[in-house]
């Protein structure tokens, strides 16, 4: 995780650290999902270990520190905190550590925590998983081969579409 903190946000490596800390001691159970861009990384804060199920996340690069509400629109935001124009997420662009601990921060979090579809575990320490880009690439590529190779097979047996028939009309 050190790693992938100084390859991709070097000059922030102390403040990500810090916001993992302070996320950490409000969510010992979550899981810390790293996904692993380019010129970022996004850790997100899962009470599974399906990133889908993220609740929070943070996100780094060499130019600024967000934190995410994966569902951020919902939010009540009386102190218009949240920034973003997204369908679902909202964020906060992180300064320092002391940001998330500001009282209408803490409030979003709380409320982010407790509209989750999915409990966080009461006890007990969530993992760390770290998935880089390249592997999502391919997971992608193989799915969209098995898709290609199911759509042929169950086309076996029925009549040839007309685009077919000309391609075998030529040869």
């Amino acid at each position: 995780m050190k790693a992938l903190i100084a390859a991709h946000a070097a000059d922030h490596a102390q403040l990500v650290s810090a916001v993992r800390q302070v996320v950490r001691k409000r969510l010992p159970t979550a899981f810390e999902i790293v996904y692993e861009y380019r010129s970022w990384i996004v850790i997100s804060y899962s009470p599974s270990d399906n990133g889908h199920d993220g609740v929070l996340a943070l996100r780094a690069d060499v130019d600024v520190v967000k934190f995410y509400f994966n569902r951020g629109k919902d939010l009540p935001d009386t102190e218009r905190m949240l920034k973003g124009k997204g369908g679902l997420v909202r964020f906060i662009e992180v300064e320092t550590a002391a940001t998330l601990g500001l009282p209408a921060v803490k409030a979003l979090i709380e409320e982010a925590i407790a509209r989750s579809v999915k409990p966080f575990a009461v006890a007990g320490r969530g993992s760390v998983i770290i998935r880089s880009a390249a592997t999502k690439k391919t997971v992608a590529k193989t799915t969209t081969k098995t898709t290609t190779k199911t759509t042929k097979v169950s086309n076996v047996g029925r009549p040839a579409s007309p685009r077919a028939q000309k391609k075998s009309s030529r040869r």
